[in-house]
């Protein structure tokens, strides 16, 4: 069974991160690449941005991954570009491992179709939830503090987990209410924010890589769980 859900993770984290990172070429990366212009230059204006340079793999997980401060980076073009792609794959096995590890607890026939809809609760314990209190951010925008951010996003991801498998397989009424209450518990408690708000990124901008990063998210969260159902199945 363990090398079953190993082999059924890897090839399915596999899959669904070279996916991924095509798609994050045309729909995340020209904005976090643009709004990097702006961090570098430190302007207000659109005038004179122009060469894109490196998109953060962890749109996946809805954040836009910069840091406090310097950091080593690969260097730009094709280095970047499997960098990022790497940093997919090993994301989307360590998720895989996740939804095949529930395959199993579940015990029922499971095909590419109900991997699916597994995939879409796994977009909302993991991307769409934690957004609802931190949304994505672009390079150069205000952020709290790291760790809290941190903690609070495994706090959210935890619970609505936690709420979601209570309300589908709760066996009363009041499991299900404790899943309702578990689902909005995070929101009730709050997620950190910076004490002032503000950037030289252009607020239309980062509108546009929220939507455009929940978009890849949830292409992201069905393509793995396509994949793990299926080679699930096959494996079965």
């Amino acid at each position: 069974m363990l090398r079953k859900i190993l082999t059924v993770a890897i090839l399915a984290g596999f899959c669904a991160g070279l996916i991924i990172s095509v798609v994050q070429e045309f729909t995340t990366t020209p904005y976090i690449l643009h709004a990097e212009e702006y961090e570098n230059a430190g302007v207000n204006s659109f005038d004179g941005i122009t060469n894109a340079k490196f998109i953060q793999a962890s749109v996946i997980l809805i954040d836009s991954g910069h840091g406090d401060g310097e950091a080593w980076g690969p260097s730009d073009g094709m280095e970047r570009s499997i960098f990022t792609a790497l940093s997919n794959v090993i994301t989307g096995i360590g998720f895989a491992l996740l939804l095949v590890a529930a395959f199993a607890l579940y015990g029922r026939e499971t095909s590419g179709r109900t991997g699916i809809i597994w995939g879409i609760a796994g977009f909302a314990a993991f991307a769409l939830a934690p957004a609802l209190g931190l949304a994505p951010e672009l390079p150069g925008m205000m952020a709290a503090d790291l760790v809290a951010r941190q903690g609070w996003w495994i706090m959210t991801a935890i619970a609505t987990v936690a709420g979601l498998a209570l309300m589908a397989f709760g066996q009363s009424w009041v499991w299900r209410i404790v899943g309702i209450v578990a689902l909005a518990a995070p929101h009730i408690i709050g997620a950190p924010h910076p004490e002032s708000i503000g950037s030289a990124v252009p607020p239309e901008l980062a509108s546009h890589f929220v939507a455009a990063s929940l978009v890849t998210a949830a292409v992201f969260w069905a393509t793995l769980g396509w994949f793990a159902g299926t080679f699930w199945s096959r494996q079965s």
